[in-house]
């Protein structure tokens, strides 16, 4: 199975630098929707047959040119929400947040976000959106999700990226990872962004 996992286009709260993760967040910039109008070129040479999106504004919008060129339906799944900031919500300090994300991949994932998730909780709702895409037999699925939960599960499910790598890795609004593999198998990243990896 090929799993695309993209990040969405630009938003305002993008610009300002704020944790916004809350329901329904910000809609796109006019760079955002330019972002999400180069996804039909990205994906031209790509079968595709599943586009599955959060419950966020902001992944609706990013995916729907893709969807509109190809005929798809737009999968709506809370699995592939951003990881929640709870308490940090709307904050333009990032430290904390990142600090529990952080431990979360150094094997303590059993610490909650204040007034949001754990990490195991994060994982298994995103595995849980994998394994259905699986278990119905995609071939090919687009995930269009965040930031943060793309990189989390990402460097959690596949075992060929080094830390050294992930502190290089681009994370920048409509980046794509490939990854290929299974879920009773393990993820490989084959792409992530320019890089082959």
């Amino acid at each position: 199975m090929r799993v695309f996992l993209v990040r969405h286009g630009q938003t305002v709260n993008n610009v300002e630098r704020l944790l916004d993760t809350a329901y329904p967040g910000a809609s796109l910039t006019e760079l955002g929707r330019s972002q999400a109008s180069g996804l039909v070129d990205t994906f031209r040479d790509h079968p595709i047959d599943a586009i599955y999106v959060s419950d966020l504004i902001r992944t609706h919008e990013t995916a729907t040119p893709l969807a509109q060129a190809r005929g798809l339906d737009l999968h709506v799944r809370e699995g592939i929400r951003e990881i929640q900031a709870g308490d940090y919500e709307m904050s333009p300090d990032f430290d904390d947040y990142i600090r529990i994300i952080v431990g979360w991949l150094s094997g303590r994932q059993d610490v909650r976000m204040p007034g949001a998730e754990t990490g195991h909780e994060v994982l298994s709702r995103f595995d849980g959106v994998v394994e259905e895409a699986y278990a119905v037999g995609h071939d090919t699925v687009v995930l269009i999700s965040h930031g943060a939960v793309i990189r989390t599960w990402a460097m959690s499910r596949a075992h060929n990226l080094a830390p050294e790598v992930m502190r290089t890795v681009s994370m920048d609004n409509t980046v794509v990872v490939e990854l290929h593999g299974a879920p009773d198998q393990g993820w490989r990243v084959v792409r992530w962004g320019d890089l082959e990896l």
